[in-house]
C-alpha cells in the first residue's frame, strides 16, 4: 500500500464519526443540541481532509481529480463549521452534508493513483492562487446551497404527506432552509463572478486572450448565468419550492461538471490534464 493511499484512508476515517453522528442524534440518543461531541466530530472531519489537502498542494498546486475532491471537501467543512457557529439552524444540515462528503472522499481515495500533472502556465502566482481559491470557495458555497435546497424539499414533502420522519424533524424548517439557500446562492454568484474574472486574467497572461471556449469555461459561465436567472426570478416573483429546488440542482450539476467533472474525465478517464 502506497503512502498516499494510507494517508487518504486516514483522512477518510476522520469523516466517519461526523457522518454518522447526526443519525445517532436523529435516533433520539443523547441530549438534543450541539454538544462537545458534535463539535469534536466536526473539527476532526475538517482536520483530516484539510491536512491531506495541504500536504498534496504543498510547494506547487496539482491539478489531479483526487486533489480537487480533497480540497473542496476541506473547504466545505470549513464553511459548514463557520455556518454552524454563527447560524442558528445551519448545523441541522449535517445529516445530509456529512454522509455526502464521506462518499466524495471515498471516491477521492479510490482515484488517488490517477495521474495528477503539475500545473503549467505563465501567469503570475498571485493570480493563479486567487483563481484557484475563488473556484474552490464557490464550489463549497454551491454544495451547501444544494444541501439546503434538498433539506427544504424533504421538509416540504414531509409536510404535504403529513408523515414526518426522524430526519425531517432534525432538518431545519422549510423557511430557514430556503433563506439559507438564497444567501448562499447570492454569495456564490458574487464569488463565481470574481472567479470568472481571475480566470480571464490567468488566461490572458498565459495565452493573450480573455476567454476560451472549452468545457470548463462554458460550464462555469452557464452556472453564473443560471444562478443569476434564479436570483432574478426570486427577486421578481418570489419563486420557491420545487421550481427553485430543481433549478438549484441544475446549478449544482453544472458546477460539478465544470470543476471536478472535467478533472474526472481528463485525469481518470483520459489520464491527462492540460490547464
Amino acid at each position: 500500500m502506497s503512502q498516499n493511499i494510507l494517508l487518504s484512508l486516514t483522512a477518510l476515517v476522520t469523516l466517519v464519526p461526523a457522518a454518522f453522528y447526526p443519525y445517532r442524534r436523529i435516533a433520539g440518543q443523547g441530549a438534543e443540541g450541539r454538544g462537545w461531541s458534535f463539535w469534536g466530530a466536526l473539527v476532526l472531519a475538517a482536520a483530516g481532509p484539510g491536512m491531506w489537502a495541504i500536504l498534496q498542494v504543498a510547494g506547487q498546486w496539482q491539478t489531479g481529480f483526487s486533489t480537487a475532491l480533497w480540497v473542496t471537501t476541506a473547504a466545505c467543512m470549513a464553511l459548514f463549521i463557520g455556518l454552524s457557529l454563527f447560524h442558528g439552524t445551519a448545523w441541522r444540515l449535517a445529516p445530509l452534508l456529512l454522509p455526502y462528503l464521506l462518499v466524495v472522499c471515498l471516491f477521492a481515495t479510490l482515484t488517488e493513483d490517477a495521474p495528477a500533472p503539475v500545473m503549467r502556465g505563465n501567469a503570475p502566482g498571485i493570480w493563479i492562487d486567487l483563481h484557484i481559491g475563488v473556484s474552490v470557495f464557490t464550489y463549497a458555497l454551491l454544495t451547501l446551497s444544494a444541501v439546503a435546497s434538498l433539506a427544504a424539499v424533504l421538509q416540504t414533502r414531509a409536510l404535504k404527506t403529513k408523515r414526518p420522519t426522524p430526519l425531517s424533524r432534525f432538518l431545519p424548517p422549510v423557511a430557514e432552509s430556503e433563506r439559507l439557500q438564497l444567501r448562499l446562492l447570492i454569495a456564490s454568484e458574487v464569488v463565481l463572478g470574481a472567479g470568472l474574472a481571475t480566470g480571464m486574467a490567468v488566461l490572458y497572461f498565459e495565452q493573450g486572450q480573455l476567454f476560451r471556449t472549452d468545457h470548463k469555461s462554458l460550464l462555469s459561465l452557464a452556472t453564473f448565468v443560471v444562478i443569476g436567472i434564479l436570483l432574478l426570478a426570486e427577486y421578481r416573483t418570489g419563486v420557491r419550492g420545487r421550481t427553485a429546488a430543481r433549478t438549484m440542482l441544475i446549478v449544482y450539476l453544472l458546477a460539478t461538471l465544470a470543476y471536478p467533472g472535467v478533472k474526472f474525465v481528463s485525469n481518470v478517464l483520459i489520464g491527462q490534464w492540460t490547464w
